[in-house]
């Protein structure tokens, strides 16, 4: 009995790969900090940070629960590894992405389906609003109704609505409308979202280009909750 309670009380284990393969971001240092930090202090995560793509494989994948991208451009990954990440989603893990995360693997439309969508442009880059979409949802309940922060705030492009769970979004009121690069008629900008996948769970955040961003406390909240939701300990 003692030694199943043990193994239950283990840290639930999540990869977290900063690999930029097209732009760097100056806040992946802060990233990664922050959810060291948040693992730590919760007692049931750790986050192992990497840039060796080697570890997306079934060998590699099989030592964690999770895995969270903030990566750009082509990852150096074989088709094997590709199907290798996509079964472990689908078989009951953790997928999840901060920020630039959509912002890779445009060559891998399998990529986007996983996701939930492909970075387009960034019209705006300042303090905005934000507006909490499920204030039930325990991820973002904390930061209901709204919330400002200083960000770069994206806009996506083959956004899979029709299945995602949107929990923010941009408070419109907040920008200029007429901004460059704002599609035409666009009144909908999602800032964050899950979904399942398989028997998994997926998570993305476009919020993380400052890294004011990684130590805001409400930002931070959210984090934790994600990644409990990824790894299956949100109840």
């Amino acid at each position: 009995m003692r030694a199943g309670s043990d193994v239950a009380a283990q840290p639930k284990r999540i990869l977290y790969v900063t690999l930029s393969a097209g732009f760097k971001h100056e806040s992946i240092p802060a990233s990664i900090t922050a959810l060291r930090e948040i693992a730590r202090q919760s007692g049931k995560l750790e986050v192992v940070q990497t840039e060796d793509v080697s570890l997306l494989s079934a060998a590699g994948l099989r030592n964690f629960d999770a895995v969270i991208f903030f990566t750009t451009g082509e990852l150096p990954i074989s088709d094997a590894q590709k199907r290798d990440l996509l079964a472990f989603v689908r078989g009951g893990k953790g997928f999840g992405g901060v920020h630039s995360a959509t912002d890779t693997f445009y060559k891998w439309p399998e990529y986007g389906e996983l996701i939930g969508a492909y970075f387009q442009n960034h019209p705006w880059t300042q303090d905005v609003s934000v507006r909490v979409t499920d204030p039930s949802s325990l991820l973002v309940a904390h930061l209901a109704p709204s919330f400002r922060i200083r960000d770069e705030i994206y806009q996506v492009r083959d956004f899979k609505g029709d299945r995602l769970h949107v929990l923010l979004s941009l408070d419109t009121s907040s920008v200029d409308m007429r901004a460059n690069g704002v599609n035409p008629g666009a009144t909908e900008f999602p800032l964050a979202w899950t979904q399942r996948y398989g028997t998994g769970r997926v998570f993305y955040s476009a919020l993380g280009h400052f890294d004011s961003t990684w130590t805001d406390p409400g930002i931070r909240r959210m984090m934790l909750q994600a990644m409990l939701w990824l790894t299956g300990q949100d109840r």
